[in-house]
């Protein structure tokens, strides 16, 4: 059963507007009836763009009455002005040729028919696409959502982008379903068509888990609302296809204070930004991206380290930018650093990630979910342990402000908490062993 839309009716797929005018507005107009194309075969479109026409509709006929009115009751003796007695054809033509000329009657759209979508095949939509996203995007961003719009591309770039169906929604779903983790991690399988990689796949017993399926499946999502965006299509195809796997959440694993104290002890080079994650609660890539100005002194507070937008990386989201004191023991560190410029200059997160697996491995520390990201967790969880509120911890960490009972957002009302209490929270914080 299709909705139910005000004025409004379903025809072969598409919305149509119809309404009579009141009979005197019907007889100044010379039509009885406003009808037109509301251009869309989505209900929920088409109830705005059916409330947009009604609105425009309610205030023509208010304006045509308005006028109608100020002309019928002008002066008789206007030689210009036929009566309605003697001739009421020509009075009529004379009332409509003064409200068009007043702006009254405005240019009534008539039915128009759909023309036929421009065919845009889907592998020149999908670079168009790529292109402007990789302006938009950071590089490892971008990496990911170029992989999925071009594996999608490599199986229906040759279609046009108007004959995507519901079908092909679920045909993709299913095939993407049958792709092992090992694609593209080496040059034979880097750049295979979707069809190839399922052959491929096919050898192998282990697929890509469905999380990293959900995340395919949304980045085409959001390549064909962009498409509707731009007028490629009237309704996204695929937004009806439900993606019902169940998706696991595979949480960090904290390092215990033996595991902290084995990865410290290990003297590995990767011990001044280990120690600078452990005990800042910052993120790899907000580690490596340091610069010598971001340190500021606050006085008898010491010195904080200001995670900003730089030159050598941008920050996750707007709250990650954020005043985090450096803790005693980074005090030293710091110190060691170059005075000017990248704190880590040799340093990236591919080789902190990268070389943060290797001494893992060389310390049988293989325990699922341990990474180098687990640093963060470690910092938030000593947070945690000294009893402050979650929300501190979130300024602290650069995390959106944490939720009240009642489900207000805290940082709607507060301005956050003093760099004496950050002070005090850091200062807490102890290495095992210390």
């Amino acid at each position: 059963m299709s909705a139910q839309i005000r004025y409004a009716y379903l025809k072969d797929h598409t919305w149509l507007f119809r309404r009579h005018w009141p009979k005197d507005v019907a007889l100044v107009l010379g039509q009885s009836v406003l009808k037109q194309s509301l251009k869309t075969g989505d209900a929920v479109t088409a109830r705005v763009r059916a409330a947009e026409t009604n609105a425009r509709f309610e205030t023509q006929v208010a304006e045509v009455r308005a006028t109608a009115e100020t002309v019928l009751s002008a002066p008789e003796s206007s030689v210009d002005r036929p009566g309605w007695a003697e001739n009421p054809t020509a009075a009529l033509d004379h009332l409509r040729a003064t409200l068009e000329h007043s702006g009254a009657v405005r240019a009534v759209p008539g039915f128009q028919r759909l023309t036929a979508p421009e065919k845009i095949p889907v592998l020149d939509q999908s670079r168009a696409y790529l292109h402007q996203r990789s302006k938009e995007l950071r590089p490892g961003g971008f990496k990911s959502v170029r992989y999925s719009v071009e594996l999608f591309a490599s199986k229906y770039g040759e279609r046009s982008v108007c004959s995507l169906s519901r079908d092909d929604g679920r045909e993709f779903l299913g095939l993407i379903a049958k792709l092992s983790p090992l694609i593209g991690r080496s040059e034979k399988t880097r750049g295979l068509s979707l069809d190839r990689a399922v052959a491929h796949s096919e050898n192998g017993t282990v697929k890509i888990t469905a999380r990293t399926q959900r995340r395919v499946w949304s980045q085409v999502n959001h390549w064909l609302d962009w498409c509707v965006y731009e007028g490629q299509l009237e309704v996204n195809p695929f937004r009806s296809v439900r993606f019902d796997k169940k998706v696991r959440p595979k949480p960090y694993a904290v390092p215990t204070d033996a595991e902290v104290s084995r990865l410290l002890g290990a003297g590995d080079e990767l011990n001044p930004v280990l120690l600078t994650c452990l005990l800042s609660g910052m993120r790899a890539g907000e580690a490596v991206g340091l610069l010598r100005e971001d340190l500021v002194a606050k006085g008898n507070l010491g010195c904080f380290v200001h995670v900003r937008p730089n030159q050598l990386r941008l920050l996750k989201t707007d709250a990650a930018e954020r005043l985090v004191p450096v803790h005693p023991v980074l005090d030293e560190v710091f110190r060691q650093l170059p005075s000017a410029g990248p704190l880590f200059p040799d340093l990236t997160v591919a080789h902190v990630t990268k070389g943060f697996a290797a001494l893992r491995r060389r310390l049988q520390l293989e325990r699922p979910g341990l990474v180098f990201h687990s640093t963060r967790k470690w910092f938030v969880t000593q947070c945690e342990r000294t009893g402050i509120p979650e929300h501190w911890t979130a300024s602290l960490v650069g995390h959106q402000s944490a939720r009240s009972e009642n489900g207000l957002t805290y940082g709607i009302y507060s301005a956050g908490i003093s760099d004496e209490q950050k002070r005090g929270i850091v200062d807490q914080i102890r290495l095992p062993g210390s």
